[in-house]
């Protein structure tokens, strides 16, 4: 197999036609129809599909595809990686971030990274549970810092606990329910849910269910937490924040952290990268200044 057969299923799945795929590879259609139909004998199974529209790949395709993607991703690495040992030129280091990780770790460590290799360029992705996991698995991330639940069996990830973070009920300061005291209180309001479904965001994540009472409907979802800081003021809301996220951000909202005398859940952030790979020597160092950012959060606590 030679990698231009894998950048071949790429770019078949990208465009769906044989004529695209080949102008992306810079040769003729029939150079590529030749690589696919060895491609296909190579693995004894046909990889696409002629249709009234182009060409889409089979199941199988689709399957080796994604392994082309990932494997693809890794020789590019690779040759950074070697680039580097031979003239440290600029690579790239992607990290995921929740909210509270970018603002609380990210600043520190990235300046840490800048002062050792300021020809590295760092990339930055809002990341959350679980989909930041998938983007590490695959190779888009090299480190995910990113909330992660303790019963989540992820063998194939190593995982690094950073601190724990706990969860605030925050309202706008006029909200009828600024005052509620209990989550029984809460059982009418109307609630967002920040993220992922079943996430730490989610209102399901808070003990009603363990103190007896139904999990309140929600009304309103959104993807990000700026978009439900916008949304509380305005939306008689109900909603749930991390706490260093909530005092960073809630003077300029007129949020309040309601006064729940149950005790609330906290979330642990992790640092998370895959088991079987090596990072580069800058993602390594991006890795450890996290850590060392994380254990000023517990020095201050």
């Amino acid at each position: 197999m030679r990698i231009q057969q894998l950048e071949l299923l790429l770019a078949v799945e990208r465009t769906g036609s044989l004529t695209a795929a080949a102008e992306v590879l810079c040769v003729s259609q029939p150079a590529v129809t030749k690589m696919l139909r060895s491609l296909e004998e190579d693995f004894g199974t046909p990889l696409a599909v002629r249709n009234s529209r182009g060409i889409r790949l089979t199941p199988a395709g689709q399957s080796l595809a994604a392994r082309a993607a990932s494997m693809l991703r890794e020789l590019q690495r690779a040759r950074d990686e070697v680039a580097w040992h031979q003239a440290q030129p600029a690579i790239q280091v992607s990290v995921g971030a929740s909210p509270a990780a970018a603002i609380l770790l990210l600043p520190g460590a990235a300046d840490r990274l800048r002062q050792r290799w300021p020809q590295v360029r760092l990339k930055v992705v809002d990341a959350n549970y679980p989909q930041a996991l998938t983007q590490v698995r695959n190779g888009e991330l090299d480190i995910a810092v990113v909330p992660l639940p303790d019963a989540d069996d992820a063998s194939d990830l190593t995982r690094q606990p950073l601190f724990e973070n706990a969860v605030v009920i925050v309202a706008h300061r006029t909200h009828p329910l600024a005052g509620a005291r209990s989550l029984a209180a809460l059982s009418t309001a109307r609630w967002v849910l920040t993220g992922p479904v079943g996430g730490f965001g989610d209102p399901v994540r808070l003990p009603f269910a363990a103190r007896g009472l139904a999990v309140p409907p929600v009304c309103v979802e959104c993807q990000s937490f700026s978009t439900l800081l916008a949304l509380l003021p305005r939306a008689d809301l109900v909603g749930v924040l991390r706490r260093r996220f909530f005092e960073l951000h809630a003077p300029h909202y007129d949020l309040v952290a309601l006064p729940i005398e149950e005790p609330l859940p906290t979330v642990a952030i992790h640092a998370i990268v895959r088991a079987d790979a090596v990072l580069t020597p800058p993602a390594r160092l991006l890795l450890d200044a996290l850590v060392h950012e994380a254990a000023g959060i517990h020095a201050n606590a």
